[in-house]
């Protein structure tokens, strides 16, 4: 009764061939949903019975069209869609390229509008509600230096997020944001090396300054993120909508 079980549950997971997209679709597997993993580059990964691997751009309204219908004719329905799919650029804000800019916004922001809006339209058709998971970050409320681009997508993720919850509870269709910190995966590795740069810091220097900002004394797992969403993902969150949740260890605290 008070298991994660989400037996029967179909869930679209973009971003979910590495990082905590993949965190993602291993906890929604062991919680017993089938699962579609978009990607550009799903790194020719077998499809079984209940994963079904997709390349898309979710930038691209038509492949994203595709996508849904084949996740569809595949297994039969979608209840569960998480938008994780997201890149970064860094720059100090008066150095930003503008196609750094378009790129960031396009990957983050329209592919949550794009990927959300065909997936809603099939939940309203199915008449039984879902489940829509955003992933944002604290820097959808905060601000962080060479971060600009990012920091204004995951803003706007907020914001569409709050939106599409007003929106869709009428369709009983909950929809909310988890606002990841501090999380160790190849983006942030690279992150901490080009900051570095930009900085005059080695990525070490700048994985302790991470670390000395949080108040659990550790930076994340993308398995900390996956947790959160599973919750958001199963019955136990009915009552939930238009929130943006931190894991964040502490550092964003509202």
């Amino acid at each position: 009764m008070f298991t994660m079980d989400l037996s029967g549950q179909v869930a679209v997971v973009t971003g979910g061939a590495n990082g905590i997209g993949k965190a993602i679709v291993d906890a929604l597997r062991y919680s017993k949903a089938k699962v579609a993993v978009v990607d550009v580059h799903p790194n020719q990964q077998k499809t079984d019975n209940d994963l079904l691997y997709i390349q898309a751009d979710v930038t691209q309204k038509s492949e994203i069209n595709k996508m849904v219908d084949q996740v569809i004719d595949t297994f039969g329905r979608i209840d569960i869609l998480v938008n994780n799919a997201g890149i970064s650029t860094m720059d100090y804000f008066v150095d930003i390229r503008e196609e750094d800019w378009d790129k960031t916004m396009d990957v983050n922001a329209k592919g949550v509008q794009l990927c959300s809006q065909a997936i809603a339209k099939k939940m309203k058709q199915q008449g039984d509600g879902g489940k829509i998971i955003n992933i944002a970050s604290q820097a959808g409320k905060n601000g962080y230096r060479l971060m600009g681009s990012y920091v204004a997508s995951k803003h706007a993720v907020i914001g569409l997020t709050k939106v599409m919850a007003l929106e869709l509870a009428s369709d009983q269709i909950n929809v909310n944001a988890v606002c990841p910190g501090i999380v160790e995966t190849s983006m942030k590795h690279r992150e901490r090396e080009l900051g570095g740069k930009l900085r005059n810091l080695d990525g070490n220097a700048i994985k302790e300054e991470d670390i000395s900002q949080v108040p659990l004394g550790r930076t994340g797992t993308p398995e900390d993120i996956a947790y959160v969403v599973i919750f958001l993902a199963s019955k136990f969150s009915n009552y939930m909508t238009g929130q943006a949740i931190n894991v964040t260890g502490g550092m964003t605290m509202h």
